[in-house]
């Protein structure tokens, strides 16, 4: 089968790349080497037996070029960021999507199927219960008074408890940010115009993906890369709010194995997954694990992580996805987030370009007013 791999320079779109090619399919991908993701141009992990093109998903001839003689599309190309120009979210994600199947029907290409990368953020805040009064919520965003004020949970509307979070399953959406609509927006296509114009297509809910080749210069590319550059240089990382958030972590290679699901399985056609670790970690529980895997490179102790009362604008407290629907597809996920980290870790002190970029992240959110103080 010959495959286009939108985005297929980057983090899942390569690793993705190199275990179709694996398998025995012919793989081209077409990439706009985007900065500051690929600050550098192209990266040296960009597999030898894979056709690369150069070009942008937004721009309908080169999508269209891109396109021939293609049996299946991972569209994984995305623009993600914690920054306000809300417009580059829709053109960059939603936008491409809706070409993809526009050009599908205009050059009656034979498309066998199309898998379109969506993510946990879709789910918001996810679902919630009462421990006293045993009613089910489903809050929406935290208040700008009660993050100033450093009240981090979710309380309970009629007796003020706080609330336990619940795994969330892929009928909740609640979509809290301009990336999230793009990506909800993705999968509704993905879903409507497969049925609508008969193209089998899949769409995954990915949870925060850890591994190597994440990107050094992606602001939004997560705790993973955010605490071991720290630690890299043996600065204490900052924890927003009280480090006590609940997240779930999903391996690059079990990310991989739900792609290869995906194209291999019909009966997850016309259908939403998620894609995650099935266990929670706080936080700080996960910056204990890079710390403690990070120890390994250093000499010296290093320093615990602070938690200054600082909050980014628009997170969620809590987002745990339930994926029971996936699993009965087959798949589960094998590796922990020990794993990724120590594979993230061997792999950022194998470089030899590593920057400390930290600072300069960290201020121009601030001064974007993604990072704001509490009380």
């Amino acid at each position: 089968m010959k495959v286009l791999v939108t985005g297929g320079a980057g983090f899942i779109g390569s690793h993705t790349v190199d275990k179709l090619i694996e398998l025995g399919h012919q793989v081209r991908i077409l990439d706009c080497l985007k900065k500051p993701v690929h600050l550098k141009g192209m990266p040296p992990w960009i597999n030898k037996e894979a056709e690369f093109v150069l070009g942008d998903v937004r721009n309908k001839a080169e999508l269209q070029s891109a396109m021939q003689g293609v049996d299946a599309i991972y569209h994984l190309a995305a623009y993600q960021d914690y920054l306000p120009d809300l417009s580059n979210f829709f053109a960059t994600n939603a936008v491409s999507t809706a070409l993809i199947y526009e050009i599908i029907v205009e050059q009656k290409l034979p498309i066998k199927k199309v898998i379109v990368a969506s993510s946990q953020f879709v789910q918001g805040e996810g679902k919630y219960r009462c421990t006293n009064c045993r009613a089910k919520l489903t809050p929406l965003m935290r208040s700008e008074k009660d993050l100033v004020n450093r009240n981090w949970e979710h309380r309970c509307p009629s007796c003020e408890t706080p609330l336990s979070w619940e795994w969330t399953d892929e009928s909740h959406v609640a979509p809290p940010n301009a990336y999230a609509l793009s990506k909800h927006s993705q999968e509704q296509q993905a879903i409507a115009f497969g049925e609508r114009y008969g193209v089998p297509s899949v769409a995954l809910r990915y949870s925060i993906v850890q591994g190597a080749r994440q990107s050094f210069y992606n602001a939004y590319s997560g705790a993973c890369r955010i605490f071991c550059l720290n630690y890299y240089f043996a600065k204490a990382p900052t924890l927003y709010e009280d480090g006590g958030q609940f997240r779930d972590f999903v391996n690059i290679h079990d990310v991989v194995e739900a792609n290869i699901l995906a194209l291999t399985h019909s009966e997850m056609d016309g259908n939403v997954f998620n894609v995650g670790g099935g266990k929670a970690y706080t936080i700080k529980q996960f910056a204990d694990i890079v710390r403690d895997e990070v120890q390994r490179h250093h000499l010296e102790p290093l320093p615990e992580a602070i938690i200054p009362a600082a909050y980014r604008f628009g997170d969620t407290r809590n987002a745990c996805s339930d994926i029971s629907k996936l699993k009965s597809m087959g798949w589960s996920p094998k590796y922990s987030p020990v794993d990724s980290v120590k594979e993230y870790v061997d792999w950022l002190f194998a470089q030899d370009n590593v920057e400390d970029i930290l600072e300069y992240a960290e201020q121009t959110m601030k001064k974007l007013d993604v990072v704001r103080n509490s009380a």
